[in-house]
């Protein structure tokens, strides 16, 4: 079984898609805590890793092989609660892509928390690559408050402006896995990258494979 750590509700039906176009019969476990990315907001992504920690471990105890973090502001945190079995933040393979396709790489997000740990996430993915890159970073104005608001489609749009918007970039990173509609809706010949697809790849991987101290990929 494979646990899924969310910060929002809107994610269950995403990755429940997911599962069923790439992964049949995998099973999975939806863990909403939608206060864990307020908080964060607040006070900074390690105030919540007290109860990123408790989560994982009642998702183990719940019987989960394998844990993925789908939210990109505490994602380094799940990753490094330690555990069990392996936890895995969603973005780590989209970075690790984006580092592939060439040094200038935009990350776009709608929460300005994100912004931080994805970039760091990207540099990490660099180093580890061996492979210089520059990032830059964007926050799409408005775009959350449309997200909050319950105006998806909106939301996806701005995000999908703010990418065509992107010049000098060999990949766009969508920080966040609520980005992951704007993939289809933008016309820029640059890549755009979202996290949902690739890290559900990741953690179906190694969700039958528990390795004692895994802390990340």
């Amino acid at each position: 079984m494979l646990a899924l750590l969310h910060t929002s509700p809107v994610h269950v039906p995403v990755f429940d898609a997911l599962r069923d176009e790439d992964h049949p019969g995998l099973v999975l476990t939806h863990l909403v805590h939608e206060d864990l990315l307020d908080r964060a907001r607040r006070e900074g992504p390690e105030a919540v890793t007290g109860e990123v920690r408790d989560a994982v471990t009642r998702a183990v105890d719940a019987g989960a092989t394998a844990v993925l973090c789908t939210c990109s502001t505490i994602g380094a945190v799940a990753e490094a609660v330690g555990a069990p079995v392996p936890v895995l933040r969603v973005d780590r393979p989209m970075a690790a892509a984006a580092v592939t396709a060439g040094p200038r790489i935009v990350v776009l997000a709608t929460v300005e928390s994100t912004l931080s740990p994805t970039a760091a996430l990207v540099q990490e993915e660099a180093r580890r690559a061996r492979r210089p890159v520059h990032v830059r970073t964007r926050l799409v104005d408005g775009a959350w408050e449309c997200f909050a608001a319950g105006d998806r489609t909106k939301y996806a749009h701005l995000v999908a402006e703010a990418a065509d918007a992107v010049t000098d970039a060999d990949a766009i990173v969508l920080a966040q896995a609520s980005m992951s509609p704007a993939e289809r809706l933008t016309a820029t010949a640059v890549p755009v990258l979202s996290s949902p697809r690739p890290g559900l790849a990741a953690a179906a991987r190694v969700s039958g494979r528990p390795c004692p101290g895994y802390a990340g990929e």
